[in-house]
């Protein structure tokens, strides 16, 4: 695979930074990166807990959700999920983490869309008709399916980015990234897994729609419908593919049934 690096890495060298997860429940997301050549790479850990270790699985949910986004032509940051040597506070550990590279292109400063939308709104102008008026909607029907399709509890102001060129004066969004709080995220045991309602319309954090992602399709126009990329039952292959060992079955199971279940509803209502 890919998207998949199964050889143990040693990244013992790496030093970690800690960054608190912007939902305020319990556990952090640690970061890291490191110079090369070719360029920095940057790594991001799932969820750690100074007593636990690392017990979240929300680097493979990058993997599974670019895939989605491969599948649906969504422009998004590539990531790697790497199996790796690591070490936190004197302990090693040995997991599956994220890698990527940086997405700016040469020149390109970046912002969080948050600030940029307060600084150029018009008057009380709204995040989504700000984005209109830019010519951004596509991307942002876009955004609102995917989080759809992958509940993504996270779409805060900075977890959408302007990438901005002084010197050609050109302006755009940032590829979609950051997927790790979507899915079965916090799910750790078996019967967790089985017990979650994989159509239920939690709360999220939504800076451009509302607090519910189900409600947020409301946004996406008919003639944007008509032109999605369809999924396929068969997707799932794609979607899971090399995870076996990663990730339980009955979790990987799980995770299809969330994603095709959501897309039949989406299907089922976008011409409607």
């Amino acid at each position: 695979m890919k998207d998949i690096i199964y050889e143990l890495q040693d990244l013992r060298y790496l030093e970690w930074a800690k960054i608190r997860h912007s939902s305020g429940t319990a556990g952090s997301f640690l970061k890291a990166y490191d110079d090369l050549p070719d360029g920095k790479r940057y790594y991001k850990l799932s969820d750690y807990d100074s007593v636990q270790g690392i017990v979240g699985h929300e680097c493979v949910n990058e993997i599974i959700v670019q895939r989605l986004m491969d599948l649906m032509h969504m422009e998004h940051l590539q990531y790697t999920l790497v199996h790796a040597l690591i070490k936190l506070q004197g302990q090693e550990y040995e997991t599956y983490l994220c890698e990527s590279k940086d997405f700016k292109q040469p020149g390109e400063s970046k912002l969080a869309f948050e600030d940029y939308y307060m600084m150029e709104r018009q008057d009380d102008e709204l995040p989504l008709d700000f984005c209109i008026r830019m010519g951004w909607e596509e991307r942002i029907y876009q955004m609102f399916l995917l989080d759809y399709l992958i509940l993504n509890r996270d779409r805060h102001g900075a977890n959408i980015e302007v990438l901005r060129n002084p010197k050609t004066k050109t302006i755009r969004l940032a590829p979609f990234f950051d997927h790790g709080l979507s899915l079965l995220c916090r799910c750790r045991s078996d019967k967790e897994i089985r017990c979650f309602d994989v159509m239920e319309d939690r709360r999220v954090q939504s800076f451009m729609g509302n607090h519910s992602v189900e409600e947020n399709l409301k946004w996406i126009p008919k003639e944007y419908g008509k032109g999605i990329v369809k999924l396929h039952s068969k997707d799932r292959k794609v979607v899971m593919e090399g995870l076996d060992g990663i990730l339980l079955k009955a979790h990987q199971e799980k995770i299809w049934e969330m994603i095709w279940k959501r897309w039949e509803y989406y299907d089922s209502i976008r011409n409607s």
